[in-house]
């Protein structure tokens, strides 16, 4: 059979993306009209992040609830502002939509309205039909209150520390699963048993579906010469004397990790190992049980759907969420080694124009540009996120104890970017069309920060500030904002 020509290969893509673009389009205006219909689009393997809850729901009948509910609290049609779209493929049935919008609610109109919003969608192809697989809103407040799905009472709070609900959420995936993977004995999932000296005595036929080695090639065979050296440490370590000697994780014995195996043709599988000691009518250890089960599918979707809740996907920037974690992780430092911080607010001074006179593909052209110039100004440790339209922030750590010199550091910094981003642009489309030229400078708000003695909202708030002084000043310059308020 003669392979698809790349012809061929693209014209499948496009119009992919085409029958994704129309089902993101159909969602955008079911949810607008708060149709009920929307609900029959959730996949039965579904995961979302709640916009105002900051939670991760992991079951499709919950976020059923959750949807209906917000159509209860806000019954009549809002109003969706798309600012702008990106269809990604993650692989032929996985496709990832990342939209920015603006939120007009029929009641307070303005209190999302000008706040910017992003939508991440993952649809997959489920039998004939794409399915949402993923959800996730990211707006820029805390938790509602009195579980309300907007924050129609209040507004005060600042987001919970992401990096925690990664790890809870990675945690409660695992631990819902482990034991009903125990008990059901899939047969994908691969049965041994190896002896108290790590030799496999026996592996069910399913190792040779997931890996390639056949049984008599396993068995007889040290553990370890299947492993990767990382994984052959970490096995070491569950199964050491003071770890097994140490009470059990959970209520079946059972101890729970994910490694790394080798396979027949030397590529990498990841499993997700339940392993258990054995022992005689003495207690001593004479060997291990245990099942492993392939995840490597799930681990490449979880890390490319935790690239796309953290992470601006056109720029590959932190976005709004990661930077609010690193900005409180960046206060904290400060307050343990008493050295001053910087935030730098930035807003391009000449980004609209290229957009109107040549499209927003150019647009994104320059908006990855100034990304890079921007990466290649601070220190591997700062933090460089775009947070909406043009609009980019910087965050700069462990400068100077003393104001006046960590003054000199951010100013130093943001003249740099300044002078950077200001240098001209040569824009190109593709390898063969003509090169457009841009001009485009930046105007820099500049906040010192120092421990945690301002809240967050209040140091952005002074950096935003700064940055519309320069502005007004004339653009393409860096302005120091006022000092905080004792």
């Amino acid at each position: 059979m003669q392979s698809p020509s790349q012809g061929e290969i693209r014209n499948v893509r496009q119009e992919r993306q085409r029958r994704i673009h129309e089902l993101f389009d159909e969602y955008i205006e079911m949810y607008a009209v708060r149709d009920d219909r929307l609900t029959t689009r959730f996949s039965q393997n579904f995961t979302g992040f709640t916009g105002s809850w900051g939670r991760l729901i992991q079951d499709h009948d919950e976020w059923i609830r959750i949807t209906r509910q917000d159509f209860e609290q806000v019954p009549g049609p809002i109003r969706l502002e798309v600012i702008d779209v990106s269809i990604q493929d993650l692989c032929d049935d996985v496709v990832s939509v990342a939209a920015t919008l603006h939120i007009h609610l029929p009641h307070n109109a303005d209190l999302l309205a000008a706040e910017m919003t992003r939508l991440v969608l993952v649809f997959r192809l489920e039998g004939a039909a794409w399915m949402i697989t993923h959800c996730s809103y990211s707006v820029p407040y805390q938790n509602a209150d009195d579980d309300e799905v907007f924050p129609l009472k209040s507004l005060q709070e600042q987001n919970r520390a992401l990096q925690a609900l990664v790890t809870e959420r990675t945690q409660a995936l695992h631990e819902s699963q482990a034991f009903y993977r125990m008990l059901t004995e899939d047969a994908e999932d691969v049965h041994w048993r190896m002896d108290r000296d790590f030799i496999i005595t026996y592996i069910s036929p399913a190792d040779e579906r997931l890996r390639g080695f056949r049984a008599d090639e396993v068995v007889g065979r040290p553990v370890f010469e299947l492993l990767t050296d990382e994984a052959s440490a970490l096995l070491t370590e569950v199964l050491s004397p003071s770890a097994l000697n140490g009470p059990p994780k959970g209520p079946t014995g059972f101890r729970k990790f994910e490694m790394q195996q080798r396979c027949k043709d030397g590529s990498l599988t990841w499993g997700e190992v339940l392993i258990k000691s054995d022992h005689d009518d003495q207690g001593e250890i004479v060997g291990y049980h245990g099942i492993t089960r392939n995840v490597t599918e799930r681990k490449r979707l979880e890390g490319q759907i935790r690239q796309l809740a953290f992470h601006d996907t056109l720029t590959n920037l932190a976005n709004r969420r990661l930077l609010l974690e690193h900005l409180d992780q960046a206060m904290g430092e400060s307050k343990r080694s008493r050295h001053y911080g910087a935030l730098l607010y930035l807003d391009l001074d000449n980004f609209k124009p290229l957009n109107d006179m040549h499209g927003h593909g150019m647009g994104d052209l320059l908006l990855m540009e100034v990304a890079s110039r921007l990466k290649g100004c601070v220190r591997e440790a700062d933090t460089v996120a775009r947070i909406g339209g043009d609009e980019f922030v910087v965050v700069l750590r462990a400068l100077d104890p003393q104001w006046e010199e960590a003054r000199v550091q951010a100013i130093a910094v943001a003249e740099k970017i300044r002078a950077r981003l200001a240098d001209p642009y040569v824009l190109r489309p593709a390898p063969a069309a003509p090169a457009i030229e841009h001009d485009c400078t930046a105007s820099i708000g500049v906040a010192l920060f120092h421990g945690r003695d301002e809240i967050l909202d209040n140091l952005m708030e002074r950096a935003d500030q700064a940055m519309y002084q320069a502005k007004e000043d004339g653009r393409n310059r860096v302005q120091l904002a006022q000092a905080a308020k004792k």
